[in-house]
């Protein structure tokens, strides 16, 4: 039982505290997150579980209720705050995270990623890439940034091939690539 979620990345920690989410986690769910599915699993393969952020409600819910249809177990949070309680709490194999949000921005929810060293790929789904951040800390980069308004099916394909760049890595160990992430736009 050892384990860290989402596994540990080899590499420090960038200059950054570790956050040592066992010791915030309780027994308890997490009262900011907001479960939305708890279904079957489709045959012997485990659903696959995903984290959506966003503080525009329509949009959280509106890709909260794709990827259910898309067969994904689906948690949700409004802010970066919540979903760092989540992602302390629970373990998720994706986060797809807006970036403009009250309490905690997506590209602080990417700095307490990478300081914990959890290891989960992360979608960048946002109105505007954050160039400034990402040029002076090119390891905070998410593996891929989805620019606003897209399309359904983009966003479902970008998910698909996260997950499968996800399950083709070693040890199922999301390694950070340093160079410049996918973008769609």
């Amino acid at each position: 039982m050892g384990e860290t979620p989402h596994g540990q990345s080899p590499d420090g920690s960038h200059g950054f505290p570790a956050y040592d989410c066992s010791a915030m986690k309780d027994n308890a769910p997490s009262p900011t997150a907001e479960p939305v599915s708890t279904g079957a699993q489709c045959g012997t393969k485990p659903r696959q579980r995903i984290l959506v952020v966003d503080d525009d409600i329509s949009i959280r819910q509106l890709n909260t209720d794709i990827l259910l249809r898309g067969g994904y177990e689906v948690d949700s949070a409004e802010d970066g705050a919540a979903a760092w309680e989540a992602l302390c709490a629970d373990s998720y194999d994706l986060l797809i995270t807006d970036n403009n949000m009250p309490k905690l921005s997506g590209v602080e929810l990417l700095k307490r990623l990478r300081a914990a060293r959890m290891a989960l790929p992360v979608i960048m789904a946002t109105g505007s890439w954050p160039r400034e951040d990402f040029t002076r800390h090119p390891w905070l980069q998410p593996e891929v940034t989805l620019l606003k308004p897209y399309a359904i099916e983009e966003m479902l394909r970008t998910v698909e091939e996260a997950l499968r760049a996800t399950a083709a890595t070693p040890s199922n160990c999301v390694t950070h690539n340093p160079a410049k992430p996918t973008t769609v736009d």
